[in-house]
């Protein structure tokens, strides 16, 4: 299906340390430890060998593993992202399927 995103409107604002922009902070090395992701929805698949692999999609901020129910979305210039069931037509208008 072919699909049109909806509007929505949102604030922007560029970041500048000490505007308490931010959520909070933590470590470097609790970050790279820890690998702060939920992983309870993430699509997994078992190999014939029995090792069991997730899927995803590299985009300029890393990558991002794809959820059950999740749908992929791919820009004109061939940008993907990926977006949960609950958000994704709330957030795109069908147009054509």
């Amino acid at each position: 299906m072919k699909c049109i995103r909806t509007a929505m409107e949102a604030e922007v604002v560029k970041y500048e340390l000490g505007k308490n922009l931010e959520d909070g902070f933590e470590l470097w090395s609790d970050v790279v430890t820890k690998g702060w992701i939920v992983t309870d929805s993430l699509v997994k698949v078992t190999r014939e060998n029995g090792s069991i692999v997730c899927p995803y999609i590299e985009h300029r901020r890393g990558r991002t593993f794809i959820g059950e129910g999740d749908y992929l979305i791919i820009d004109a210039d061939g940008t993907k992202h990926v977006c949960g069931q609950d958000k994704i037509f709330s957030r795109y208008q069908i147009i054509e399927e």
